[in-house]
């Protein structure tokens, strides 16, 4: 596959060196495209030592050759990383003032970028306008993430890991239909993170204790049948791998999945919602964290069949009672905390962001958690995929963070808030 990566002028431009390594290193043509002030982080004979290609800057080079079109109509997938605040906002107005503007514009391949700035930056509302236009029109973001940033500097605005980047880079490639024969490893990201080339590098979590929920909860109607959702457990089960990489014991309290359980983490099988709130009260006081990312359902049947109901009994209709089923979230929030943090999650149908963000802070001041994560499903998107998009709140209704990506990115995003605020980092 070919690949361009772009890189800009942040403090985070020596990371890209070693998502060029990852991708050359599974088999990709990588062709760096780095701007005038992105060298002046990292020297022009590294990028090219480690893509293996001539890196491009200039605008007017191979101007005969029409070079500022031809490397954007030649790529497979670009990906950005760091992407500072000033190029998402050239990105977003479509400007062309150098030659990574023009690779962007002149081609159709998916775009990957991995925002790095500082907090303030990244939540400016100008940046977050610009980020919203970049999604609206399918560009995939990567990170940030929550960590130290320059100097004395902590919170979101951190860009993400090279093996994360390039793991969900490959991810909307192979989603995009590119590079299907390309090398090794083009339409497989690692299992976790740190799986692969390198180790975890991020151990924040060390010592402490993290409770998951993941996956779909069931309701019987009978024997055969039950009241369920589409959920597969993907987030839920990414979270806590990537709680257990971060150093945390962790306790996987799983639904119905349809993904592999994480190796090295306690699991407790449960079907109903009731089942879920037994497990979840028992489990939730001896951690520091519980993440409620299992998919609940809202009701249950009033009564439920010993045999398998049959229609030539019931006739062309059959009425079903339903009852609700206790709020999980709610009441695990409502209990005593001691500095443990209760984080949960909204899947929610909108068609704005707007409207998104109003039905996530109507949630969050109803269940009394301490965050909550945010994201838009539909017939194709949040349940059953690959990726994810998610808005994460604090109690005042703030977004404190935004991550998209594959679910494994997603998760290690995610996390990185839930362990500053444990250490009472901003």
């Amino acid at each position: 596959m070919n690949i361009v990566v772009g890189i800009t002028g942040g403090i985070a431009a020596y990371k890209a060196v070693n998502v060029i390594r990852g991708l050359v290193l599974r088999g990709h043509d990588v062709h760096v495209v780095a701007t005038e002030h992105a060298l002046k982080f990292v020297g022009r004979p590294t990028l090219e030592a480690i893509s293996r290609n001539t890196v491009s800057t200039d605008l007017y080079d191979g101007v005969a050759q029409v070079r500022h079109v031809a490397i954007g109509q030649a790529a497979d997938l670009i990906v950005i990383a760091p992407a500072t605040a000033n190029t998402i906002a050239k990105l977003a107005a479509g400007l062309a003032d150098d030659l990574l503007g023009n690779t962007v514009l002149a081609s159709r391949a998916p775009l990957v970028i991995a925002p790095a700035m500082h907090t303030e930056m990244w939540q400016n509302p100008a940046t977050v306008a610009n980020v919203a236009t970049l999604r609206s029109r399918g560009v995939h973001l990567v990170g940030p993430v929550s960590g130290q940033l320059t100097g004395s500097d902590s919170g979101v605005g951190r860009m993400a890991e090279p093996d994360e980047i390039v793991a969900a880079a490959l991810e909307v490639a192979a989603g995009a239909g590119a590079g299907a024969d390309t090398g090794a490893g083009a339409a497989t990201a690692p299992e976790r993170p740190g799986a692969g080339d390198g180790a975890p590098r991020i151990r924040d979590l060390e010592g402490r204790r993290v409770l998951v929920t993941a996956g779909g909860t069931r309701e019987p109607l009978d024997p055969v049948r039950y009241l369920g959702n589409r959920s597969s457990g993907k987030q839920g089960v990414a979270i806590a791998a990537a709680a257990r990489d971060r150093g945390a014991h962790v306790t996987l309290i799983a639904a119905h999945v349809e993904v592999g359980l994480p190796e090295g983490v306690d699991v407790v099988r449960v079907e109903t919602a009731a089942e879920l709130l037994a497990a979840t009260t028992v489990a939730a006081p001896e951690n520091d964290l519980t993440v409620m990312a299992a998919a609940v359902s809202d009701y249950r049947p009033v009564s439920v069949s010993d045999s398998k109901i049959k229609k030539t009994a019931t006739g062309e209709r059959l009425t079903l009672e339903l009852v609700q089923n206790p709020d999980i979230l709610a009441t695990i929030s409502a209990g005593p905390r001691d500095g443990r943090l209760v984080v949960g999650f909204a899947a929610e149908t909108a068609d704005t962001r707007e409207e998104l963000l109003e039905l996530g802070r109507a949630k969050i001041a109803r269940k009394g958690c301490d965050f909550l994560v945010v994201n838009g499903v539909g017939w194709s998107t949040g349940f059953a995929t690959e990726s994810n998009t998610v808005l994460v709140l604090d109690a005042a209704g703030d977004i404190v963070v935004e991550a998209s990506g594959s679910k494994t990115s997603v998760a290690d995003g995610i996390l990185g808030v839930f362990a500053a605020a444990l250490s009472g980092a901003p």
